[in-house]
């Protein structure tokens, strides 16, 4: 009876184990981060204007009034423009970055550190930065007017008119800077992919008379699928959740025409303290995110266990 009772301690000991190592940051989660959001999921069927009272109850009314907000759909437009406009970017662009930079040529290494310094920049200072670059006699508009391309400044941060119809110029500069931030960024995930490619595959190939750009589309665009489908998936979740740039360098505008999700659900309970509001807005934003995170573990799992980010 003894040995029984030393056999089931020593298997729920080996069980709980792993839990009681896991159990200060899931207090920690629990309280930073579940919690929080449990409260916002209650808050987004209340009424909650005054924070000295207690919320009220209201149901779906905010949920009525998200259907009816122009400025919200123009946001979620916005944020949509956004997406298309940014990620098909940050998709192409870093892996032929990768390729460049993956040869193996004297300083190869100071480009690589070139291409990935932006990464480390604060957005803050990048968004400052940009902002200048962007002003009406900032070094663009001196740039293009040197060159002859345009006669008068461009309203880069200031004008809500549409670039072919389309984006927003406003929305297009601020598009601008994220591309340029993250560029470094993919461009390490795909430099991983294509060190893990063998040699041989490429060498075989060029026997078979795929070299030069060739063997890049016959060889490596197929094995760097899974890559790409992880790229495009995490850029869209970092684009659907923008917000340093916008809040930097527009402030949602000029006539929201660079309002994005994010800015309008901080906009409803900082400046405007509709916590209730905002709350369901970021329920939204929590069902758009959460359909792309399922996405992006469809990916993982279909791609090569050794992928990480």
């Amino acid at each position: 009876m003894n040995q029984f009772t030393l056999k089931n301690w020593m298997l729920i000991k080996h069980r709980i184990t792993p839990y009681l190592f896991l159990l200060p940051a899931l207090i920690i989660l629990g309280l930073t981060v579940f919690w929080p959001a449990l409260q916002a999921f209650y808050l987004s069927f209340t009424s909650y204007e005054d924070i000295g009272q207690p919320p009220q109850w209201i149901g779906f009314n905010n949920f009525l009034k998200l259907l009816k907000d122009p400025v919200f759909w123009k946001t979620l437009e916005n944020t949509v423009l956004y997406l298309v406009g940014v990620v098909p970017i940050l998709v192409i662009a870093p892996l032929g970055l990768a390729i460049l930079v993956n040869q193996k040529l004297r300083g190869m290494n100071w480009f690589r550190s070139a291409y990935y310094t932006p990464v480390v920049i604060s957005m803050v200072v990048a968004g400052i930065a940009w902002k200048w670059l962007y002003a009406e006699n900032g070094l663009l508009n001196q740039l293009f007017k040197a060159l002859g391309i345009i006669s008068d400044g461009i309203p880069w941060l200031t004008s809500s008119a549409k670039v072919f119809g389309i984006v927003p110029i406003s929305l297009a500069s601020v598009m601008a800077v994220t591309v340029w931030k993250g560029l470094g960024y993919y461009m390490v995930i795909y430099l991983a992919g294509l060190q893990s490619i063998p040699g041989d595959v490429y060498e075989a190939a060029a026997i078979d008379g795929s070299d030069g750009i060739k063997k890049h589309w016959d060889i490596t665009i197929p094995l760097m699928k899974p890559y790409l489908a992880l790229v495009a998936v995490i850029s869209a979740i970092s684009a659907t959740k923008v917000f340093e740039e916008v809040y930097i360098m527009t402030q949602g505008g000029p006539l929201n025409s660079s309002k994005t999700i994010v800015y309008y659900l901080y906009e409803q309970a900082f400046n405007n303290l509709e916590i209730s509001y905002a709350c369901t807005i970021g329920l939204v934003l929590f069902l758009i995110i959460l359909g792309l995170s399922i996405l992006r573990l469809a990916v993982n799992q279909q791609g090569n266990d050794n992928i990480t980010i």
